[in-house]
């Protein structure tokens, strides 16, 4: 039995780590598609460039419990300043909240 629970997170993991390794990368994409994928997904990882990578929010229900959504905007293949959703920020927007 152990055996078989072994080999089955091996297969699972083995399948899924190419897919977690890629990262979407928002400047070889259209604004609209980049806007898409994290309004398709609820909350998704994208690359800006090289090495530089966040996390982005379709609303504040995707961000940790004390984090506040703020909009974020991302350079694309067509607009520098692409309003693609959130991003999650420990510091509040509201004055005493």
């Amino acid at each position: 039995m152990k055996g078989g629970i072994a080999l089955a997170i091996l297969i699972f993991t083995g399948a899924t780590a190419p897919a977690l390794a890629q990262r979407a990368s928002t400047p070889a994409m259209s604004c609209r598609a980049a806007t898409t994928l994290v309004a398709r997904h609820g909350a998704v990882v994208l690359g800006t460039g090289p090495d530089l990578y966040d996390r982005y929010v379709v609303n504040e229900s995707f961000c940790p419990i004390g984090y506040f959504a703020r909009p974020a905007f991302l350079p694309t293949r067509d607009n520098p300043q692409c309003y693609v959703g959130y991003y999650c920020s420990g510091i509040s927007p509201f004055p005493g909240r």
